[in-house]
Parts: structure tokens; C-alpha cells; sequence
């Protein structure tokens, strides 16, 4: 999987005063839910990165791939198919370059960047999921690309908060 990820325990550890993270000992966690709506984003922005290269290798997969007398990219479907994932990549990349902009000026709420998180994260297990349909029984197979990044979006979901979480930041708005 991408991610590394597991709990960390840092039992009766002593971390010299030199090493403090930021500047007032124990507000950790303040500082942290500080930059959530930045994390959050940054899921978002992942999520646009796999997207593009999950219809990136898609096309190269069906353009090679021989059946029925042509390729399966001569079918009407797989090109329907992969219409609807490019348009739905270039909306949510239109989208997130929307929420970088609002970050680098300073401007990016907790709101926004949960629409970010949740929405693109929504999309990239969907779109991934339709590229791995279209590549067939190879899709599955852990040698092909689209099979890893079928296992590692499902997490996008999850941390940074959970997509259920999100909506309810969002709510809380309305």
C-alpha cells in the first residue's frame, strides 16, 4: 500500500527543548488542527494525481489491448466510458487549483478544504474503480498499475478525517 501507516507510541520519551515543534510547549494539538484544511487539501490534490494517471494508463491498456478483431479503445463504450472519467478529472482539478489558490492566499476555510478532501477522494475510488473495469481480469492483477492504486485510494476516505466527518464540517456551514 502507499501509505505506511500505523499507531505510534512515544511512552516516556524526552525530547530536548531544542527539538520543540513550534513555538509554546504543549499546544501540539492546536497547531495540528491549524493546518487541517491544508492536509485535507493535500488528500484532495493526491487525489487528482491518481486520477490523471489512472485514465493515463487506462488509454495506454486499451489502445494495446487486441479484442474481438480491434482494440478494446475502438469500443463505444470504453470511449463513453473514459469521457466521462476525463470530464469528471478536469472539473475536479479545476476545483482543487480553485482551493490552492485560496490557500496560498491565506483564504483556504476548513469548509472548502473538507469539499476538497471528501468529494476528490470520492471520485478517485470511483474512477479508479472504472479504469480497473476496463482493463478486465488484468485489472486485478497486482503487476498492472490500476490494481495498486485501486488498494491505495480506498484510504484516501479516511484519514484526515473520515468523508462522514467532512460533510457534517460542511453542514455546519449551511
Amino acid at each position: 500500500h502507499a501509505a505506511d501507516t500505523s499507531e505510534l507510541f512515544f511512552d516516556e520519551v524526552r525530547v530536548p527543548a531544542s527539538n520543540l515543534l513550534g513555538e509554546v510547549e504543549g499546544k501540539g494539538f492546536i497547531q495540528l488542527m491549524q493546518k487541517l484544511p491544508q492536509e485535507r487539501h493535500i488528500i484532495g490534490l493526491q487525489g487528482v494525481g491518481m486520477i490523471e494517471r489512472a485514465i493515463h494508463e487506462t488509454v495506454e491498456y486499451v489502445k494495446g489491448r487486441k479484442a474481438f478483431g480491434g482494440t478494446i479503445f475502438d469500443f463505444q463504450n470504453t470511449q463513453f466510458k473514459l469521457a466521462e472519467c476525463k470530464t469528471e478529472a478536469t472539473v475536479a482539478k479545476v476545483f482543487a487549483d480553485h482551493c490552492t489558490e485560496r490557500l496560498l492566499k491565506g483564504e483556504l476555510d476548513a469548509a472548502t478544504a473538507s469539499m476538497s478532501k471528501y468529494w476528490i477522494s470520492d471520485l478517485q475510488c470511483k474512477i479508479v474503480d472504472e479504469c480497473l473495469q476496463l482493463h478486465g481480469g488484468f485489472g486485478y492483477m497486482d503487476e498492472y498499475p490500476i490494481a495498486q492504486m485501486y488498494a491505495d485510494a480506498r484510504v484516501q476516505r479516511i484519514y484526515g478525517g473520515a468523508n462522514e466527518v467532512m460533510k457534517m464540517l460542511i453542514a455546519r456551514t449551511l
